[in-house]
């Protein structure tokens, strides 16, 4: 049985969701994925960039932001913006301003449609109506010591952060907010990658079915 066709015939996109604890090497699995196939009909939605507008709050209110809860993504946004590209139409998604903490008002980008989506993202795996969109579910599972030393590397270099204040976060919100709601979103996956990026033999895997289904769309 085939994929379900949309619009005059054309094959319905498919939907990759990558999920894991910050600093698992998820985003590397994204980026080597893509990669393979940067010549090819293919595009990454990042979940950071659906955080919810705030602009209704004052700046107080928007500091004590904890943006690794569920609460803070507007996944009801990002659900209709997928629903969008499955119909192969094109969407403006939102850019978040982190100096303001919210949504910027004066920025968007236009993303055109593509056979496959990546959907990348810590929480993407949270919300049921979310998984429903998904052909495949991915986990990215790396130790806390691994990700931990990879958020402190990353947060000095990019932006300028203290080791104080990147323990103490990791410590009050981003390590309690992972035992809570992303580490047990792994039982919705339908694979595991163990240690991210460095997984070859699991990225190989994936590369080689989306290689099938690419195929399959163009002898169709």
């Amino acid at each position: 049985m085939g994929a379900p066709r949309i619009n005059g015939g054309k094959k319905k996109p498919i939907v990759i969701g990558i999920a894991g604890g910050s600093g698992s090497g998820k985003t590397s699995v994204t980026r080597a994925i893509y990669e393979k196939f940067s010549d090819q009909n293919i595009l990454v939605l990042e979940q950071d960039y659906y955080y919810k507008d705030q602009s209704h709050l004052p700046m107080e209110e928007r500091l004590k932001t904890n943006y690794d809860h569920p609460l803070a993504f507007d996944n009801e946004l990002l659900i209709q913006h997928i629903n969008k590209l499955l119909n192969y139409e094109k969407i403006e998604k939102p850019v978040y301003d982190y100096k303001l903490h919210t949504r910027s008002t004066n920025q968007s980008i236009i993303v055109e449609p593509k056979d496959v989506i990546i959907l990348e993202g810590i929480l993407i795996l949270d919300d049921e109506h979310l998984r429903k969109l998904m052909d495949i579910k991915l986990f990215v599972d790396t130790d806390a010591d691994v990700r931990i030393i990879r958020r402190i590397l990353r947060d000095i270099k990019e932006r300028g952060r203290t080791i104080d204040s990147i323990i103490k976060q990791y410590e009050t919100v981003v390590r309690p907010m992972h035992l809570q709601f992303v580490e047990p979103t792994k039982k919705y996956a339908d694979l595991i990658i163990p240690e991210g990026g460095q997984n070859d033999v699991a990225i190989d895997l994936m590369v080689t079915k989306i290689q099938t289904i690419l195929e399959e769309k163009v002898n169709l």
